[in-house]
């Protein structure tokens, strides 16, 4: 008994002790590590019709990445000087049969001695195919060469909708489609012979002279009525200045701000006391999606630039009747304490309004602490977008996609300088996914792009190059006040009236 004791206790002693010897051989690199890949996809949740997620990893230059549910297909692709490339065809059929369900990435490098897995999320619900955006130098005065264009979200396809070099290089800004249809849009050119604002639609283009004698500017910040009969817009006299030592170098603000509804099909302007306040900056006007109120954010009128940072701004909202042209009672959502709310959207299905939360002023992308927040219109509930904000830069200009699933959004998280574009998803229930990175062919083009994406804004078709159609358009209408709307006409001296409208 003792010698079978004795047997079995050697037995298990040389086991191990070849166990510790094979252990020298193997190389530290051998076991399995997180690597840094780029953009970050790990976790994210994504729709079934996006471009492929193709990125970078670092520190490996050849070997080998999986994708696949470890019962069902998978698609091998080769890692080539640290690029990972995936076959359209072969990603969006693996996405098809996959939809809501999780996806497993394995990495290899070309020795199989390094390895790393990490998994996304693929969404039963689908994305809009296309969205629209303007490319800025991330300055603020260069407008010399930009352009609003349009990005295919299920390939690598970008258009121009109308730059800057068909216009003798003026600025085009503040594009915004109805109910994102691509017939349908409007946008401003400024500082050119084409200089107005380009109404179009059903494919038909108007030049507008939106400048009155009772408003602080031409009009700016849009939000199309659903009907498509009316654009909300705010006017607004927007100021910056710069700063030395504060980690938002640059300070935009208002020093006065109204808002007014432009009637399409009158061609005349609307206005109501609660929305053309002189003792308040009223901004960013975003209609419901039944079109009945018209939310907006608004503060009181304070001394600017020496006060910008008390400038704090509630939600509120005011009854719209599109038949009569008529505006009712008010209401306020959010009042001003510690937060200062901006860019309000709401939902295409009513259930969400997703604003910019920032300490204080409204323009939120020059702003480190700006963060998405979600609103629960049915709960009347508010929470912070934690899955989609990062802790480190900006988060600010967003839209909805029309199934009211996904949020197209900016960020300056990756370098400080420039806006990259990110997508979140929300579930029915509120649930949120934790946001990605725009999809490129190359992934280091998101690195290498010297522009900033501006005013995301999610487009259910394709929309046609309008150059040709601004340079042949007729001369700019010239907008005044309906009968009974106007405000008294500003002083041409001060640049302010004494009394506002009823």
């Amino acid at each position: 008994m003792m010698e079978k004791i004795y047997r079995f206790c050697f037995l298990t002693f040389a086991v191990c002790l070849s166990a510790l010897s094979c252990s020298k051989d193997i190389p530290a690199d051998s076991v399995r590590e997180k690597m840094e890949i780029y953009p970050d996809y790990r976790d994210v949740t994504i729709p079934y019709n996006i471009a492929p997620l193709n990125f970078t990893v670092s520190g490996i230059s050849d070997g080998k990445v999986v994708i696949g549910s470890g019962d069902g297909m998978s698609v091998s692709v080769k890692l080539k000087n640290g690029k990972v490339s995936i076959p359209k065809k072969k990603w969006h059929d693996l996405l098809m049969e996959n939809r809501g369900q999780s996806l497993s990435v394995r990495i290899n490098d070309a020795d199989g001695n390094r390895s790393d897995s990490f998994d996304f999320h693929v969404a039963a619900e689908p994305i809009d195919k296309y969205i629209a955006y303007r490319l800025i130098d991330p300055g603020y005065k260069l407008w010399g060469k930009m352009g609003i264009y349009q990005r295919d979200l299920e390939s690598f396809r970008q258009n121009a909708v109308v730059e800057s070099t068909d216009l003798n290089h003026a600025c085009v800004n503040c594009h915004s489609f109805a109910d994102r249809d691509p017939e349908t849009m409007m946008f401003h050119v400024r500082r050119t012979d084409y200089g107005g604002t380009y109404v179009e639609i059903d494919g038909n283009l108007e030049r507008l002279d939106t400048r009155t004698p009772q408003t602080v500017s031409a009009l700016v910040y849009p939000s199309w009525h659903p009907d498509k009969g009316y654009i909300a817009f705010s006017v607004n006299s927007t100021m910056q200045t710069f700063h030395v030592s504060d980690p938002d170098k640059i300070e935009v603000y208002d020093s006065e701000s109204d808002i007014v509804v432009y009637d399409v099909r009158k061609r005349k302007l609307l206005t109501s006391y609660p929305l053309f306040s002189k003792s308040a900056f009223e901004t960013f006007p975003a209609f419901s999606n039944d079109g009945g109120r018209l939310y907006y954010c608004t503060a009181d009128s304070l001394e600017m630039p020496s006060r910008y940072r008390d400038l704090r701004y509630s939600l509120c909202s005011i009854e719209f009747d599109s038949e009569t042209a008529s505006f009712g009672k008010t209401d306020t959502l959010i009042r001003a304490a510690d937060e200062s709310v901006t860019m309000p959207k709401i939902s295409p299905d009513g259930r969400w309004l997703l604003y910019t939360s920032t300490e204080y002023g409204n323009f939120t992308v020059w702003h480190k602490d700006s963060d998405l927040v979600i609103y629960d219109l049915q709960n009347n509930v508010r929470r912070d977008a934690a899955e989609w904000n990062s802790d480190r830069d900006s988060d600010s200009w967003h839209s909805w996609s029309g199934n009211s699933r996904w949020v197209l959004f900016s960020s300056r998280r990756d370098d400080g300088n420039h806006t990259r574009l990110y997508i979140g998803y929300i579930a029915e229930d509120g649930t949120l996914g934790k946001a990605f990175m725009l999809p490129q062919k190359d992934p280091l083009d998101n690195k290498r792009l010297m522009k900033s994406y501006n005013i995301p804004e999610f487009v259910s078709g394709k929309v046609k190059h309008k150059g040709f159609k601004v340079r042949n358009a007729d001369a700019a209408y010239k907008i005044e006040f309906a009968e009974g709307y106007a405000p008294p006409v500003l002083d041409a001296v001060t640049g302010s009236s004494s009394s506002s409208v009823n």
